[in-house]
């Protein structure tokens, strides 16, 4: 999620030239607020039962009885 984020920063925000670091702050505090107040939601493509079968290594096995 955190580099969803970041894209998203960088393409609404960061895609053109920033005079200065309080310009930068001032923007990135904008857009920050503007992010947080809005509730966006990612839409998961990837659901358990993929991951599951992709990541199986990383899942312990479970033994029905």
């Amino acid at each position: 999620m955190a580099e969803i984020e970041l894209r998203v920063l960088t393409q609404q925000c960061l895609a053109r030239r920033i005079p200065d670091l309080p310009a930068l702050l001032h923007e990135t505090t904008a857009w920050q607020h503007h992010r947080n107040t809005g509730n966006k939601t990612i839409d998961w493509h990837f659901k358990t039962a993929d991951a599951r079968l992709k990541l199986k290594r990383l899942y312990p096995q479970i033994k029905e009885s």
